[in-house]
């Protein structure tokens, strides 16, 4: 393993004076995507930001009709705060089934945010409930933040801060996990807030997340696993590998998005 300049910021500022202060500077939550990549050097930075002095971007309350997630929030602590069990129950069911207990009690929603891996679970759980991503700079919709594989819309100096989810009616998240490496072959996340339903994709996209126009309106309509029937993904732009084609991905989506109906309708 190459050398770095290790730093140990505990506020915002002091960590985004760090970051500005490497050719090569790149932070570290839980490190759980960040480590192993620089183990197998497909990363090198010049220094090495460790968020996990920064205490103000840890812990969970309850603000305006929303949950608000401070970045460094581990997915274990949001799986077990009982503000998030009792308000966004989907939102906890999602984080306890993240990884496994070690990823659940060192990766932290932040990193998952930012990392944008095109098969993690957060980002459909997110988009589907119309989160908003704080950053040091500014408050960016969901909608707007992830922008592609392993892509976002965060900027040169830009770290995450915290997550917005406002609670909605009904929830819920659905995965088909890839039994090795427990990410989602497919996962699909369902909102319903004030009769308009959002559904959202993970794991089947080239382009990472996405969303479900047709199955929106559809669920809008009459949000029951039946206002399904008849709609469809196309496989094009899906992910297609030794672990499922992109049809086969094309039709666990929908699968997997009637699920997650019936179990937000309890």
């Amino acid at each position: 393993m190459s050398s770095f300049e290790y730093h140990r910021p505990t506020s915002v500022a002091d960590a985004v004076a760090a970051l500005g202060g490497g050719d090569e500077a790149t932070v570290v939550a839980g490190g759980m995507t960040l480590l192993p990549t620089i183990k197998q050097r497909l990363a090198d930075p010049s220094d090495l930001v460790d968020l996990s002095g920064v205490g103000e971007m840890k812990g969970i309350s309850e603000e305006g009709g929303a949950i608000v997630i401070g970045a460094m929030t581990t997915h274990g602590e949001v799986a077990s705060n009982p503000v998030v069990q009792a308000k966004i129950p989907a939102l906890a069911s999602l984080a306890g089934n993240i990884g496994d207990p070690q990823v659940r009690n060192r990766g932290t929603i932040g990193g998952s945010v930012a990392n944008n891996d095109p098969a993690a679970c957060y980002p459909a759980g997110l988009m589907a409930m119309n989160a908003t991503v704080h950053t040091n700079k500014r408050a960016i919709p969901v909608d707007d933040f992830f922008t592609g594989m392993f892509e976002t819309a965060l900027e040169e100096g830009e770290l995450v801060t915290k997550v917005s989810v406002p609670v909605p009616d009904k929830a819920a998240y659905i995965k088909f996990p890839q039994p090795a490496s427990r990410y989602a072959l497919v996962g699909v996340a369902v909102a319903q807030t004030g009769g308009a339903a959002r559904v959202a994709v993970t794991g089947a996209g080239q382009d990472g997340v996405f969303r479900v126009a047709d199955a929106e309106a559809a669920l809008s309509g009459s949000f029951s696993p039946d206002a399904l029937d008849g709609v469809s993904v196309d496989a094009d732009g899906l992910n297609s590998d030794l672990h499922g084609s992109a049809a086969y991905r094309a039709s666990l989506v929908m699968t997997l998005a009637k699920r997650a109906v019936a179990a937000a309708n309890g």
